[in-house]
């Protein structure tokens, strides 16, 4: 079983003033996964960039780097995609070892490393938008009970953050620091994410950040709304003997067929979907469009 989208991300820069010369990186291919295929992928960019190279990041994510050395007024750049999501095998959380023996086995060891091991412990320390504090490991303390099997705690710690939190899209901002998130107990799906990472690596536990889409569905008896949608974050955690897990700690859900993977790496700073440089430009914010839709609805609703 599989399902099919169309995605479109547009971001739209309008410049105060004239941008002279400008460096841009994109992560808007979605990666080569196990359960999703990417089958078309289209990237339109005005004003045409002076070069433009396709590549993959230090993480394996494909990255698009833009060079403009042109002058130019305003900036936008729009994925089109058409990825199909397929089933993930169903998991037995009882079976996964004590999270103790986990952390213990991502410690540093003079011995010879397995390298799934020593892949996993790059995100395992703190990184620019996670820190390591007491107070995390203080949070999810009841969700790590000695010898607790460690994907039935990580799914623990997912409950909790979602029962506990409150999602307001005006309560913080990029880089509102974690111990704020966790004193308001709001934010978006980028903080929860972010909150969810520094309680399992407080904990010596091995977590990465992703970045993708979500399915959302329309209000009874509305229609979808095109560019209504938004990118989508959640966390995908090590596990010796089932490999990497996700959890969505947004929606309480372990993502299926409705999230789509673009990329993933320490936190939201390795896979911003645009960032970069600019000289000049003066003030100016991006306007971002990002419509997620069945395949077959997209053929009667986009050109």
């Amino acid at each position: 079983m599989s399902a099919h989208y169309t995605i479109i991300h547009d971001t739209h820069y309008q410049y105060d003033s004239p941008v002279s010369l400008a460096q841009q990186l994109a992560h808007l291919w979605p990666r080569e996964c196990e359960w999703q295929v990417c089958h078309e992928q289209a990237l339109q960019i005005t004003p045409d960039p002076t070069q433009r190279m396709d590549e993959l990041d230090v993480f394996g994510n494909p990255l698009t780097r833009l060079d403009f050395e042109r002058p130019h007024d305003e900036l936008r750049v729009c994925a089109r995609l058409q990825v199909e999501v397929l089933r993930r095998p169903a998991l037995d959380f009882k079976t996964s070892p004590a999270w103790e023996a986990t952390r213990d086995a991502l410690c540093y060891s003079s011995k010879p490393v397995a390298r799934q091991l020593l892949e996993a412990c790059r995100y395992r320390f703190e990184s620019p938008y996670v820190r390591l504090k007491k107070n995390f490991v203080g949070f999810s303390q009841s969700c790590f009970p000695a010898g607790r099997p460690l994907m039935l705690g990580v799914q623990a710690l997912m409950e909790k953050i979602f029962k506990e939190f409150t999602f307001d899209a005006e309560a913080t901002q990029v880089a509102t620091p974690l111990l704020e998130v966790l004193e308001t107990r709001r934010g978006v799906c980028q903080d929860f994410a972010h909150l969810m990472l520094a309680c399992l690596r407080s904990r010596g536990l091995a977590a990465r950040y992703v970045s993708g889409y979500l399915l959302t569905q329309p209000p009874p008896g509305q229609p979808r709304m095109i560019g209504a949608d938004a990118s989508h974050a959640w966390v995908s955690v090590f596990c010796p003997t089932l490999g990497w897990v996700d959890f969505d700690p947004t929606n309480n859900v372990q993502p299926a067929l409705e999230h789509i993977t673009l990329a993933w790496g320490r936190d939201f700073s390795d896979v911003s979907p645009l960032r970069g440089v600019i000289l000049g430009g003066g003030n100016h914010d991006p306007e971002v469009q990002v419509t997620v839709m069945p395949a077959q609805e997209a053929k009667k609703l986009l050109p």
